[in-house]
Order: structure tokens, then sequence, then C-alpha cells
């Protein structure tokens, strides 16, 4: 144990998502070492995350203006919406190049034994969104919505939130659900599969 404002630094650390003792440890070490511009810059950068990160008012992705550059791009397709648990997800499926549509972003999955009910999700925001309510981006009318990708995780509680959006989407006339594929990891071994991924497998086999 250390004393005074040190240890409190590494107290706070040891408190972040994936960051041990000894992570937090050896960060607050380098804080303590390092140039005080680079301290003032990560202050600032700490303070601007609290203060001034908002949340699109369309799809719920973490934004600097009211509205997402993605949501504010004409070029993409208005039409198809890929639903995701977190603003992070976004950036996987941006990566690969494939996609061109729009997002919404939960914030989360379903979770009863955490407590995380359907009202504790942007779910209510979503049907709004298929139901031609939310205005676009600088007012222009709602776009209709043809298809709503599911790509929640592929555990129980992204499985469970999938369902259930799924049952509620069905009241959506001529709108398409569609649910991310997953399965066999290349590479994989058979007995090293879990049983919900070897399920999903079989249930979405392809034809050959």
């Amino acid at each position: 144990m250390f004393e005074g404002p040190l240890q409190d630094l590494i107290d706070e650390l040891s408190r972040l998502p994936g960051v041990g003792p000894k992570s937090a440890q050896r960060i607050a070490f380098y804080v303590m070492r390092a140039d005080p511009d680079d301290v003032e810059r990560l202050s600032a950068a700490l303070l601007a995350v609290r203060d001034g990160v908002q949340f699109c008012r369309i799809c719920n992705n973490v934004s600097r203006d009211a509205v997402c550059r993605i949501c504010g791009d004409s070029g993409r397709d208005a039409s198809l919406v890929c639903v995701v648990e977190d603003a992070k997800d976004i950036q996987v499926i941006e990566r690969t190049g494939e996609y061109r549509g729009r997002y919404h972003v939960l914030g989360g999955a379903l979770d009863p034994l955490a407590n995380v009910g359907p009202k504790n999700l942007a779910i209510s925001s979503l049907l709004q969104r298929i139901g031609g309510v939310l205005d676009d981006a600088d007012g222009r009318d709602a776009p209709r919505i043809t298809e709503v990708i599911l790509a929640t995780d592929p555990n129980t509680e992204g499985e469970a939130t999938a369902s259930y959006l799924a049952r509620l989407l069905k009241d959506f006339p001529d709108l398409t659900v569609s649910r991310l594929a997953s399965g066999m990891p290349l590479g994989g071994d058979l007995e090293f599969v879990d049983e919900l991924t070897l399920s999903r497998a079989l249930s979405g086999r392809l034809t050959l």
C-alpha cells in the first residue's frame, strides 16, 4: 500500500474494467513520472469525455453532435438498420467494409439477473424509428426502414435480446428481420465448440 494521491489513483484505476491491481500500479507510476503536459492532456481528455460526449438522437450512438456522422451521411442506406448492443460494436462492423446501412445502439442486452429489462434499453426508440415517428437528420421525414439486422452478441443475453426484438418486430408489416449468421469458427475443433455456438451452426446450416 502506498500513501496519499498515488494510492488514490491506483484504487480508482483498479475499478476500471480489465485493469487489475498490478496494471493499475504500473499506470499510476507512469502518470506520476510523466511529463506534466502529457498529464494535462490526459486530464483534459477525461473531462471532455465526461462533459462533451452525447448520444445521437436517432440511433443512440456516441456522437459529438446531436446526430452522429453515420446517420448524417446521405450516402448510407437509411432503409437498412443494424441493431447492436454497444457503440463499440459499430466499429467492429465498420471495419469489415461490407455494411453501408445505419445502426441502432441498444445500450446493452436483456439480463434479468442484473435487473436489465426492456425499459433499460433503447428499444422504444427503435420501434419509433421503424414506425416512422422520429425525424431524420436535418429535420427530414423519417426514412422507410425495410430490414432490421439483429447483431446482438451470440451469448445467452444477446440471444434473449434478439428473440425478444424479433417478436416485437413481427408486428410491422413488410419488415424483414434478420440475424447475423454465426457458427463454427474457421480453424476450430468441434470438441472445443460450446453448445450455443454449435446449435446456431446447425440451425443456420447452408445447402451445398
